[in-house]
């Protein structure tokens, strides 16, 4: 067996322009609270979006469902190809890693980096007990951290990472005590657009799973129209993903400008909605018990797992995740239209798009937390006592409106962002959907 405890893992510094900053990591053994602290310095010390780059071991056992596979010539997996062949000529930690031709290469976006791509892109909003992030033997279940056994190694200097968009610079170090750190702007770029869009499928699946359920037990058609029209662009989308992560352009025949028209009428109904949820809060009598009656003429459901508007609510969230791959999409294709300045032009265009979708979400994330605050009543009526069906129910009904607040908190604090990636020994990889990690 590997005592996974004992582990040298090297770790990568990735610059998306040129850039040099003071010595500060040197070249010994550092813990994975030093690595946290160096991306954090360096992030504020330079001047263009820095990265790192860990290579762990394979696990034997991985769901690589929840990822979006990318084969052996997609850019993305060039790059990293290019990037640890080149790095095993000078270090003999990355000789080491590259020597099985696989691993798992975890990059970490810094706080900072991850605030360029808008708020609300990546929120650490999973519901207790879900697995959105991969959790291999090196790395805590709890806080998606490496755990702090593993030694990790800065791979030596010299190292290239391809010769595309920017990213053939050299790493080194200057006569001056600064360090230029390697360039590799598509690499990073791409590594990001993936684990963003795996990120955001996977949130429509979690709702498309949860409307589904909700309409088999409403029976509304209407609403089963919406969701259908909803869920078909995601062919257009998946299609367009693939040609721009080969680096291709995108035709009128993939059919994603009448994908791009249904999210936007959901989004447009999801706003419709917010307003009168807000408005109906607004009417409620200030610092009063509001009772369940009163509650659900403008909250159908909402004291029930069913509903109108849990589906409303499962329907937006939809509507969110789908335009978020769509803004990813237009973000990569506005990057490559100008290849010496690919991840300048991906935060830029991503964050200015993303304004919408974070107001939104925000927004409702404020009506369930309002909601969830609420003091309910007991029914009104001339009988002094109560069934113990009556009773029952509206503590059933106050408990399920109050657990409304736990999956709409919004938390606005920015994080770090890790995207892994596994690579199979014929070069080929699968990202994984890009995750918040504790630093």
């Amino acid at each position: 067996m590997i005592d996974y405890r004992k582990a040298n893992v090297p770790v990568w510094t990735l610059a998306t322009g040129d850039v040099r900053v003071p010595a500060v990591a040197g070249d010994e053994p550092m813990t994975a609270e030093r690595l946290a602290e160096l991306r954090s310095v360096l992030a504020g010390l330079a001047d263009k979006p820095i990265a790192t780059l860990e290579a762990h071991p394979l696990p034997g056992r991985l769901d690589r469902s929840r990822g979006i596979p990318l084969d052996s010539v997609s850019p993305l997996a060039q790059h990293l190809s290019q990037l640890i062949t080149q790095s095993a000529r000078s270090s003999s930690a990355a000789a080491r890693a590259a020597a099985t031709g696989e691993g798992l290469f975890r990059m970490v976006v810094p706080a900072k980096v991850a605030a360029q791509f808008g708020q609300g892109v990546i929120r650490p909003m999973v519901a207790k007990g879900a697995t959105c992030a991969f959790r291999g033997p090196l790395v805590n279940a709890e806080t998606g951290r490496v755990v702090a056994g593993a030694a990790f190694v800065p791979v030596g200097t010299a190292t290239a990472a391809g010769a595309v968009g920017g990213a053939g610079a050299t790493a080194g170090v200057a006569a001056t005590g600064s360090v230029a750190f390697t360039v590799a702007a598509p690499l990073v770029l791409m590594a990001v657009a993936v684990g963003m869009s795996a990120y955001a499928d996977q949130k429509r699946q979690q709702a498309i799973e949860h409307i589904t359920e909700l309409l088999e037990q409403l029976h509304e058609q209407k609403l089963d129209d919406e969701h259908s029209e909803l869920d078909g662009c995601r062919d257009a989308i998946d299609k367009a993903t693939a040609i721009l992560l080969d680096q291709g352009k995108l035709g009128a025949s993939l059919g994603l400008d009448s994908a791009v028209h249904a999210i936007n009428t959901a989004l447009g109904a999801a706003d419709r909605r917010l307003a009168r949820w807000q408005s109906a809060l607004g009417k409620l009598p200030e610092g009063q018990a509001v009772e369940i009656s009163t509650l659900t003429k403008s909250f159908p459901g909402v004291d029930d797992h069913g509903g109108r508007f849990r589906t409303h609510l499962e329907m937006a969230a939809l509507a969110i995740a789908l335009k978020q791959r769509v803004i990813v999409l237009q973000a990569v294709e506005h990057a490559q239209s100008d290849p010496d300045n690919l991840f300048v032009n991906f935060a830029r265009a991503l964050k200015a798009d993303h304004q919408r979708l974070s107001t939104l979400a925000t927004s409702i994330a404020g009506v369930l937390e309002r909601l969830s605050q609420l003091e309910l009543a007991r029914p009104s009526g001339l009988r002094p006592v109560f069934t113990t069906g009556e009773v029952e129910r509206l503590m059933r009904s106050a408990n399920l409106i109050h657990k409304l607040g736990d999956g709409g908190m919004v938390n606005d604090r920015t994080t770090d962002v890790a995207i892994e990636i596994a690579r199979d020994k014929d070069g080929s990889v699968v990202v994984f959907p890009a995750v918040p990690v504790s630093v």
